[in-house]
């Protein structure tokens, strides 16, 4: 119960967060993108079902309090925290650059997806040039944020972690 709390407020502050503050700090019309590099970050910690879970329901209140197509968000988010949660297993260097590297990569790939599920929908408004551009710079805006990010979601994935208790 605790947890879920915990990670409702996580996705509520990123999305506040979003929307407020790094609303107003664009760069050729792309913006950090808070619930993606949420949504990877839970999945290289927690693992597959953390991610999907976490992508869901943000994807959800992202595209409920933002006023976006309804799905569209949870859809992409969800497939991509399975899918870096699945990455993760394979990926055995201890370098502070793979957390940087997968937000960066991920938020781009998790970008045109959405793109994609949009212009199949009938819902992408501008050309795919401009799907790629937007889809580079959030992934690189989320790529610099990693390093401040990443130790304020490690702890909070830490402390909310059942604590094993042996019996004997």
């Amino acid at each position: 119960m605790r947890r879920g709390i915990l990670w409702t407020l996580v996705i509520v502050v990123a999305l506040v967060l979003q929307s407020t503050v790094f609303a107003q700090i664009k760069l050729l019309d792309a913006r950090p993108e808070l619930m993606y590099l949420l949504t990877i970050l839970v999945a290289l910690l927690e693992g597959p079902a953390s991610g999907a879970v976490i992508g869901f329901a943000g994807g959800m209140a992202e595209d409920f309090l933002l006023n976006m197509p309804k799905g569209i968000t949870a859809l992409s988010l969800t497939l991509l925290g399975y899918s870096v949660g699945m990455v993760r297993q394979y990926i055995v260097s201890p370098s502070a650059l793979v957390p940087v590297i997968m937000v960066g990569v991920g938020t781009t790939v998790g970008l045109m997806f959405n793109g994609l599920v949009k212009f199949l929908l009938g819902q992408l408004g501008a050309g795919w040039g401009y799907q790629l551009r937007i889809a580079l710079l959030a992934g690189a805006y989320n790529a610099i944020l990693t390093p401040l990010v990443f130790p304020l979601v490690r702890r909070l994935a830490e402390s909310s972690r059942a604590k094993r208790v042996f019996r004997w």
